[in-house]
Parts: structure tokens; C-alpha cells; sequence
């Protein structure tokens, strides 16, 4: 009973953070709910770099690569070591779902440092990176929970759940609580990294001239590359956790 009661008070945690506010937001009505317009105007930006690009990638493919069809291939090649290293050798079907977070994750976090979104005047609120939100990273730490659970149970059907009582079934309640736990850590590592260095940035620009602040938004630039490789990789590393039943 204080299991489910903890795992509840977890659930309503999440909820009640999907709330958390950084300054002024435009809101949409949609219904009886209440969104964060910018977040999803943003979103959609980041949604049509990647179709955009990915439609050049495949539209006239060379046997002799041109210096953008490399690019792709490295970018493909390089996904699948991160799945195949995480999830071994049946990361085959997880190859889309890892690179889609990952690529999306990227252009994301660093469209907050390289595209112009103050200049966008909004009735309320301004425009930002859709990681800079609590919202976009939760959602991006649920759909790892539902896929590593997927993962599991596809493979190893009602069986999966014998992982919860190994090596003991007096750790069943820490095992339970880890499934909560890691999208807790993956949503907050996120935002809290990419909502750190924004406001680093706009708060350097505010006080010193604007050429200095130019080295921390390479360092943002970096970091920014960096958080979304880390989760990309803990995504793959739960799927296959999962798969094999081990921690």
C-alpha cells in the first residue's frame, strides 16, 4: 500500500511539474486544455528541418556520395553503433525510434542557441528551444518508458516481469521505483541543462558586450550535442536492459 501510494504521489509529481513556468507563455485552447502554443510552434520548426533533410538524403541517392549524402551516412552509421553498442546484436528495429530522439533532441536544443526565435514577436511569451520546456522533455522520457517496457515485453511476454523479484523479491519495491525514476532523471537532465544555458546566455548578453558571451554559446552549442547523445544513449541502454534482463 505505501508502494502504490509513493508510485501515485510520483504520478502527481509529474503532473504538477508539467505546470513549472519560466517566465511568460502564449497558451492555446484547445478544448477544455491549455498548451504551450510556443512550444509546439517550435516543435514544428525542428519537425520540418528533419523532414526537409531527410528528404534531401534519400531524393537522389549517389553510388560515389556527395559530401551531403557522407554527412547522412555518418549520421546513420553513427546512430546505429550508439543502438548496437547499447542494445547488441538485435538493435536492428530499434535503429528509427534511437534516432529519431536523438536527431530531434539536437536540432532542438541547439535551434535554441542558433535560430533568431526573440525576433518572433508573440502576444505573451517568447519563443525558445521545445527542450527548454518540461513538457517536451517528459513527454520525450515517457515515450523511452513505453518503448523499453515494449522491448521487454515483446520479447520475453508475461515473463519480463520476473526482472521486479531478481536477485531477491525483497528488492521488488526499489525495482518498482526505478521504473519512475528514469524518466524522471531523463526529462530533468534535459531541461535542466538546456534551461540553464539559455538563461546563462541571455543573462551575459544583458550585462557584458555581445562579443563575450560568444564563447559560452559555443560551449552551449557543445553541451547541447552532448545532453542529446546522453539521452539517446540511455534510451538504447534501458531498451536493452529490458531485452536482456540484466542491470
Amino acid at each position: 500500500m505505501n508502494l502504490l501510494s509513493c508510485s501515485i504521489n510520483t504520478l502527481n509529481g509529474l503532473y504538477d511539474i508539467s505546470g513549472v513556468e519560466v517566465g511568460q507563455h502564449f497558451y492555446w485552447k484547445i478544448g477544455d486544455f491549455q498548451v504551450h502554443g510556443q512550444v509546439l510552434i517550435t516543435s514544428w520548426v525542428v519537425i520540418a528541418i528533419l523532414l526537409a533533410s531527410a528528404t534531401l538524403a534519400v531524393r537522389n541517392p549517389q553510388t560515389i556520395p556527395s559530401s551531403g549524402q557522407n554527412f547522412f551516412e555518418y549520421v546513420l552509421e553513427f546512430i546505429r553503433d550508439v543502438s548496437k553498442t547499447q542494445i547488441g546484436e538485435e538493435y536492428g528495429p530499434w535503429v528509427p525510434f534511437i534516432g529519431t530522439m536523438f536527431l530531434f533532441i539536437f536540432v532542438s536544443n541547439w535551434s535554441g542557441a542558433l535560430l533568431p526565435w526573440k525576433i518572433i514577436q508573440l502576444p505573451h511569451g517568447e519563443l525558445a528551444a521545445p527542450t527548454n520546456d518540461i513538457n517536451t522533455t517528459v513527454a520525450l522520457a515517457l515515450l523511452t518508458s513505453v518503448a523499453y517496457f515494449y522491448a521487454g515485453l515483446s520479447k520475453k511476454g508475461l515473463g519480463y516481469f520476473g526482472k521486479y523479484i531478481q536477485p531477491t523479491p525483497i528488492l521488488l519495491p526499489i525495482n518498482i521505483l526505478e521504473d519512475f525514476t528514469k524518466p524522471l532523471s531523463l526529462s530533468f537532465r534535459l531541461f535542466g541543462n538546456i534551461l540553464a544555458d539559455e538563461l546563462v546566455v541571455v543573462v551575459l548578453v544583458s550585462l557584458v558586450p555581445s562579443v563575450v558571451p560568444i564563447p559560452v554559446m559555443f560551449l552551449g552549442l557543445f553541451t547541447s550535442g552532448i545532453q542529446a547523445l546522453i539521452f539517446a544513449t540511455l534510451a538504447a541502454a534501458y531498451i536493452g536492459e529490458s531485452m536482456e534482463g540484466h542491470h
